[in-house]
């Protein structure tokens, strides 16, 4: 497992390890840090993608997903364990609805969920379902998650919009990372593509946070 860590960060996208500080000597070098940091910034960083951030977190991990995606079922209860055993972790959640058929509908109806400040428990039901995703499957969801379906419906139409919006910045971050399927993460400033389990999320954690 240890190999396979040390490879999922041989894979990060040559913008991220271009904010490597060490031996930043020349202007050149200073830029490409720089602008590595502000696309990592806007990656971290957006207004409507939905975020779990306990007070004092000190590493951020940005999780690119598709619901209809089986390797991201069964990455969400690794997920959720590590949120669950390091209260400093911040989570953002990057809908990327690449598989067709209902992916699309379910990551705008976990977007407007955030709305209703339901969207990690939606998110953990809709995750949970198995097989393709239907307005049915989405649904039941929302009565699993406690959210008022009415307004779901409303809000997806009322703040259209900003939720189309929203993904299209999301399909631009996963394309610059150069990520080709679902789940792929970027851990601090590392690019971890692809399905691991919980030790090897944690040292991801850790080298992140080694790094400040």
């Amino acid at each position: 497992m240890k190999a396979l860590f040390l490879a999922a960060l041989a894979l990060a996208a040559p913008l991220l390890l271009a904010a490597q500080d060490e031996g930043v000597s020349e202007s050149g070098d200073t830029r490409r840090r720089d602008a590595a940091e502000a696309i990592r910034e806007k990656i971290r960083n957006d207004p409507l993608a939905p975020t779990v951030a306990p007070r004092g977190y000190d590493v951020t991990i940005v999780v690119f997903s598709d619901y209809q995606c089986g390797y991201c079922r069964r990455f969400s209860p690794t997920l959720d364990a590590l949120m669950a055993s390091d209260a400093k972790v911040r989570v953002v959640y990057r809908d990327w609805p690449i598989l067709g058929g209902g992916s699309g509908p379910a990551a705008r109806a976990a977007i407007a969920a955030s709305f209703q400040n339901r969207h990690l428990p939606f998110h953990r039901a809709l995750i949970a379902q198995s097989g393709r995703i239907d307005e049915a499957k989405i649904r039941a969801a929302a009565a699993a998650a406690g959210v008022d379906w009415t307004r779901l419906q409303r809000d997806q139409v009322k703040r259209r919009a900003e939720i189309d919006a929203l993904l299209a910045r999301t399909n631009g971050h996963a394309r610059t990372l150069g990520l080709s399927g679902t789940p792929g993460m970027m851990v601090g400033p590392y690019l971890v593509p692809g399905l691991v389990d919980l030790p090897t999320l944690k040292r991801a954690v850790a080298q992140a946070r080694a790094r400040g």
